[in-house]
């Protein structure tokens, strides 16, 4: 295996990173879109991930074919922090005066796609998962990554990829059709936790508005 390129890396060579970068930086947008459903976000995370491959690059190590599993383990760990920098943002508007309803991050990527409804529900669902099973879905399904690449980039064994990944799409498959049925009852009657608060009475104004639409960039971790 010729591990030139791991090398160049390690020893900070600019055009091995330019290399680095075409090769891996729309893979790292893409799921990081599809992770935080914001483009502005995931064009943070992809920066960010980046920054940190040239702080760390003297931590990869000759295995794999392509770096790609070890861009992607720094990407979900830069993921996770922005989602925690997030909720600590969401909690901090709670505590300013609301002029207007905070739109949901997930509209826009919704509103770009065929079916918004089956893709919102989606979302939804997949929040409900636990970090780990999130995680997996996300590598090996959105992203394309091997159940070994997976199993580097999450620094678990390969089985646990595997037996996760089997788990994850019975449960979230479970998990959409409830979310997606619970949709179609229409906004007045939905009580979930990610959905905003729409107007009600002869007003209006939004109830709730406040703490609603600070909670829908929530992540609920399991």
């Amino acid at each position: 295996m010729d591990y030139s390129l791991h090398a160049r890396i390690r020893a900070g060579d600019p055009e091995a990173f330019r290399e680095l970068f075409h090769a891996h930086a729309q893979l790292v947008f893409r799921h990081a879109v599809r992770v935080s459903g914001d483009r502005s976000t995931a064009e943070d995370v992809v920066s960010l991930t980046f920054l940190e491959a040239w702080r760390l690059r003297a931590k990869l190590r000759d295995e794999g074919e392509t770096p790609r599993p070890w861009v992607m383990g720094i990407a979900v760990n830069v993921l996770r922090n922005t989602a925690r920098a997030a909720r600590r943002h969401a909690v901090a508007l709670t505590r300013l005066p609301a002029k207007d309803t905070v739109p949901d991050f997930v509209d826009e990527l919704v509103g770009r796609m065929a079916d918004a409804e089956e893709l919102a529900a989606a979302g939804r669902a997949l929040r409900r998962l636990r970090r780990g099973e999130r995680d997996v879905f996300t590598l090996c399904v959105w992203s394309g990554l091997s159940y070994c690449e997976a199993a580097q980039a999450l620094g678990v064994p390969v089985g646990t990829v595997r037996s996760r990944l089997s788990r994850t799409r019975t449960r979230l498959r479970a998990l959409a059709a409830e979310e997606l049925a619970a949709g179609r009852r229409g906004p007045y009657d939905r009580k979930g936790p990610y959905e905003r608060m729409e107007p009600v009475g002869g007003s209006g104004q939004e109830q709730g508005g406040r703490t609603r639409a600070a909670r829908s960039g929530e992540e609920t971790d399991r």
